[in-house]
């Protein structure tokens, strides 16, 4: 346990904190919701950037790293399901998408290789259009916002699929036909 791997386990204190004061959703405490998550999900970054400058990537580090990453984007979701803002269909194809891929990932006998696989570019660009949506969705704003708000929803539940999609593909080049 370095100091990238305990940043990353840090994300985790935020949760329970998620679920109470979205129980009871008032502004105030959906804007607490905002400022918890948004700093949980800052760390993300930080642990990643660490792990690299101080030389201190592990195998751990890189399996911690995408399960937090997944808890910390289903905790919120399950709590909008129960708010009635997004419908749990999605929020189940973004659950069985990370559970799959999660999966596959530490498998070697799928992925051909011992080392557990870092995120592509396209988990990446999921991970920040998920954050973003939920960012927006517990966040008390005006209704002009909601359908904001639901459109990176939505973009997000594309990202998550067609990620997952891309991170099943084969990665070796094709030869060329001559």
């Amino acid at each position: 346990m370095n100091l990238p791997t305990w940043i990353t386990v840090s994300r985790l204190i935020g949760l329970p904190f998620l679920f109470y004061f979205l129980n009871t959703p008032t502004p105030s405490h959906r804007w607490l919701c905002v400022g918890i998550f948004l700093l949980a999900a800052s760390t993300d970054w930080v642990d990643g950037y660490l792990a690299r400058k101080l030389n201190q990537v592990t195998e751990l580090g890189k399996f911690l790293d995408p399960l937090v990453d997944k808890l910390l984007v289903l905790a919120p979701l399950l709590s909008l399901i129960s708010l009635q803002q997004v419908p749990a269909w999605a929020v189940f194809l973004i659950l069985g998408r990370e559970i799959a891929i999660a999966g596959w990932r530490i498998n070697p006998n799928l992925t051909g290789n011992t080392a557990i696989q870092g995120a592509n570019l396209w988990g990446k660009l999921k991970t920040v259009t998920q954050i973003t949506a939920i960012a927006l969705l517990i966040a008390p704003l005006p209704q002009p916002w909601e359908t904001i708000s639901l459109i990176v929803f939505w973009l997000s539940v594309v990202l998550t699929l067609a990620s997952g999609v891309i991170y099943l593909l084969p990665t070796g080049v094709p030869e060329k036909i001559h």
